[in-house]
């Protein structure tokens, strides 16, 4: 399926659940939040949570050489660390690999709330499509997926009203097992990809298209070049992860 259909897809499905949701229900985070910039405070904390994808072998230590991982959080964090040093910006990483949506609410408080985030990322879908694809207990439906993404949106807004929140688009390239079982990665994946959308729409975060971003990168070198496995990015694909996740967020972002 080339890209742009995907898109339209993608679109109509999550347009087509916004326009269900109760209006005076969304009107008050929309109001307070409506395309407005976040004024970066000295000493914010920028969060990143998710899978292994942002996980990215990190240390669980304070060691500061190991603390971000090996991935696009550490590559936002090193430019933006040493491009605002005055800012004294604390960055964290808690992805944890293999992370379903299930997972991280079950530590949303210890690793999310406690650390009381300005910017909070989230990337989390390809573990849940890879529970339905292969019937890993628990199964995770795009329902349920749907339905435990909009709680932890939820409670982080009730905790921290002015919080900007970034949601990162799932991604999977036709490499490896991922090829091997493409239909049904492809279809299942199609389905998070929407409800993330949509669940940025209502809740006015950034929303990172990381598909997008590799499905063009396709077209300049094999799929295999920017993701090794067609669920995990090499060093190419995690920078160009990075680019994307800065040029989204510093459109809503004052330094």
């Amino acid at each position: 399926m080339k890209y742009t259909s995907r898109r339209n897809f993608i679109n109509s499905i999550a347009l087509s659940g916004v326009a269900t949701i109760c209006l005076t229900a969304m009107e008050p985070y929309n109001a307070l939040a409506k395309k407005r910039k976040l004024a970066l405070a000295d000493g914010s904390v920028i969060l990143f949570q998710g899978d292994s994808i942002t996980d990215g072998n990190r240390g669980r230590t304070a060691d500061p050489n190991h603390i971000m991982g090996h991935g696009y959080a550490f590559s936002v964090a090193s430019r933006w660390g040493a491009d605002f040093p005055e800012k004294k910006i604390a960055f964290f990483n808690r992805g944890i690999s293999g992370n379903k949506v299930n997972d991280l609410a079950k530590r949303w408080k210890a690793d999310t709330l406690d650390l009381n985030p300005s910017v909070l990322s989230i990337l989390v879908g390809v573990n849940d499509a890879a529970s339905v694809v292969f019937q890993r207990e628990p199964v995770i439906s795009a329902e349920r997926y749907e339905a435990e993404y909009k709680s932890l949106i939820e409670q982080t807004l009730q905790m921290f009203p002015d919080i900007l929140l970034v949601l990162c688009e799932p991604f999977i390239l036709k490499v490896g097992k991922v090829k091997d079982n493409w239909e049904a990665y492809h279809a299942d994946m199609v389905k998070r990809q929407a409800v993330v959308l949509k669940l940025s729409q209502q809740y006015n975060t950034v929303f990172v298209a990381f598909q997008e971003v590799f499905d063009k990168a396709t077209e300049n070198a094999a799929a295999d070049y920017w993701m090794w496995d067609g669920v995990h990015p090499t060093v190419a694909g995690h920078e160009l992860m990075a680019r994307k996740w800065i040029k989204q967020v510093e459109k809503r972002l004052k330094f």
